[in-house]
């Protein structure tokens, strides 16, 4: 993996692996969890997606740990995939709050786990879950040479970072930060509103750090966007002029309604990589089209779609 912005290699979507593993817990997964995450494994593969989103938190790192499960019952399959994982969020523990930890050693202890829970040698991609405001970049920048130089990690990025945040870590990085990964779909567009709400009274009400797209397009971040179906909130019914819309394109195009919403993403010229995160094994084969056909939307029709989901004309 580079950072190179290489046409549709570059927006074809990750699977997300959030929905795997059974309940938000420390309970043990079960045999009917594996069954799930295995069906939603094939689904995947078989819509042509080979990369495979993770985060050490996931389920309590049961998603993690039944993906490596169905990694050990299927021989061949780590080879044939991208697999991504994040690190720095901690969920509540022994009376601890819900906080965000990039120190290096934790960084180290959290990468040395995943592997042991993803069952497998090496990380294709480790992302940075979130900016954690005591973190010390050099200290970041030392567990993260440690980890590419004893091979265990090959490429590293962020998520949930604006571009000072990402040019400030890259500062002290020997090796590049290749990717970003924010939340991104026709229902959460403040990242794209962000760009024409300049010098309008509404620019105050919009918290997305402009810059960030133009600075990771400029420094060959690839962007990936989680919440990319927007919890099915443009693809499950025709009630609302947007849904109505995504269903019209949809037939128009001789595709779903998942694959309308995706195309939008990809169709943006910053070259979003959409990832999918439904667990059912239907909902992931309709997304199909965004993995083997280029965006069909035309500019009017972006426009169209953005414009009914905000539900207010452009400035």
């Amino acid at each position: 993996m580079t950072g190179s912005h290489d046409t549709a290699a570059v927006r074809r979507p990750l699977y997300g692996c959030m929905g795997l593993g059974g309940g938000w817990d420390t309970s043990p997964f079960t045999a009917a969890d594996i069954g799930h995450a295995e069906a939603a494994v094939e689904a995947a593969l078989a819509a042509g997606i080979t990369a495979f989103d993770h985060a050490d938190i996931y389920r309590y790192g049961k998603s993690e740990a039944v993906f490596g499960e169905v990694l050990a019952r299927t021989p061949g399959l780590r080879e044939r995939i991208v697999l991504q994982t994040k690190c720095g969020i901690r969920l509540p523990e022994e009376g601890l709050p819900g906080r965000y930890d990039l120190r290096g050693p934790s960084i180290l202890r959290r990468v040395e786990e995943s592997l042991g829970r993803l069952r497998t040698d090496v990380i294709d991609v480790l992302l940075l879950h979130r900016p954690d405001p005591l973190a010390d970049p050099q200290d970041i920048a030392a567990a993260l040479a440690e980890l590419h130089g004893q091979g265990l990690v090959r490429n590293f990025g962020v998520s949930n970072m604006s571009a000072a945040q990402i040019a400030r870590l890259q500062a002290h990085l020997d090796v590049p930060l290749v990717v970003n990964q924010l939340e991104m779909s026709l229902g959460r567009r403040d990242w794209v509103e962000a760009g024409v709400l300049v010098n309008t009274p509404a620019a105050a009400g919009n918290g997305f750090p402009h810059g960030t797209l133009e600075h990771c397009a400029a420094n060959g971040i690839r962007l990936q966007a989680w919440g990319a179906l927007a919890q099915g909130r443009f693809t499950g019914s025709r009630e609302t002029p947007a849904g109505r819309l995504v269903a019209e394109l949809a037939e128009r195009r001789g595709t779903t309604p998942e694959t309308i919403v995706l195309w939008w993403l990809q169709r943006h010229p910053a070259g979003i990589a959409p990832v999918i995160g439904t667990s059912r094994p239907e909902r992931i084969g309709a997304c199909r089209d965004a993995v083997q056909r280029e965006p069909e939307l035309t500019h009017e029709e972006w426009y169209e779609l953005w414009i009914a989901a905000r539900g207010a004309p452009l400035p």
